[in-house]
């Protein structure tokens, strides 16, 4: 595995194929007053690149992947990391697809959607969630911190694969590709106030 650090954008020429992982590292989880961090993002080929931001978000090679209408991003709990990246860079992520939202889908039979859940019981792999709550705005990270930031995006192309063998299996497809395709608008409502409140309660 390699772990590839960048300054502020991606450099020029470099390729993901046709889907990307990819997650985020903030200070908080307000869009509004947190600032993001990090960025990860890996083909599936067991290296990650990892964008380190400070106070600028002049990222135009990550802003055009992110907004690559041929380029699936594949996330975990993609909803919080779409709403940052639509709040700090200023693009709307889209096609996406979500770990989270198909383990929702499939795995009726229990309550434990994280990625530490669905990497032990789907992979067989055993993840550390011990830097989660570390200072991601530090201007230099320590090489734990980047071992962290690496492993949220290094397992989902094959948790892809598993699920989609999984909605298919469920008959929820079309559902599922809906779902997904709401997402960036979920994000967009989430920043303009109604992250809490049921649009569609009575």
């Amino acid at each position: 595995m390699a772990i590839t650090l960048h300054r502020g954008d991606l450099p020029d020429g470099l390729s993901f194929g046709d889907i990307v992982a990819v997650d985020s590292e903030t200070m908080g989880l307000d869009p509004h007053r947190d600032r993001l961090c990090l960025v990860q993002l890996s083909s599936g080929d067991g290296d990650a690149h990892l964008v380190q931001f400070g106070h600028t978000f002049d990222a135009p090679n990550l802003v055009k992947l992110l907004a690559d209408p041929a380029v699936t991003k594949l996330f975990h709990y993609g909803r919080f990391d779409i709403a940052m990246f639509y709040q700090h860079l200023g693009v709307l992520t889209e096609p996406v697809y979500c770990t989270k939202i198909a383990s929702k889908l499939t795995r009726t039979y229990t309550d434990r959607h994280g990625l530490r859940d669905l990497c032990r019981e789907l992979l067989g792999v055993e993840i550390s969630k011990q830097q989660q709550t570390s200072d991601w705005g530090a201007p230099l990270l320590t090489d734990e911190q980047l071992a962290y930031a690496a492993s949220d995006v290094l397992h989902l192309h094959r948790l892809k694969t598993i699920f989609d063998g999984l909605i298919d299996r469920e008959g929820r497809r079309d559902i599922a590709d809906a779902a997904f395709r709401f997402l960036p608008t979920r994000a967009k409502l989430d920043l303009l106030g109604w992250d809490t409140e049921e649009i569609y309660a009575h």
